[in-house]
């Protein structure tokens, strides 16, 4: 049986710290900037970590 493959996109979007956790980049920062405030626009620059409900799935999908 041949190996199975981790997703391609899901390893791009999301990175696992030492403790386990999976850290995410908030959404809405990919167009349309120019109506969300400069407060906003800060907010949002940095990251934001993935909820434990989701993180297995996701460590699942990321393992390499």
């Amino acid at each position: 049986m041949p190996k199975m493959k981790s997703n391609s996109a899901a390893k791009k979007r999301f990175r696992m710290n030492k403790n386990g956790k999976i850290k995410r980049s908030c959404q809405n920062m990919g167009h349309i900037m120019t109506k969300k405030s400069s407060k906003r626009k800060m907010r949002l620059r940095g990251g934001s970590y993935v909820s434990k409900a989701d993180a297995p799935k996701i460590a699942n999908a990321i393992k390499d």
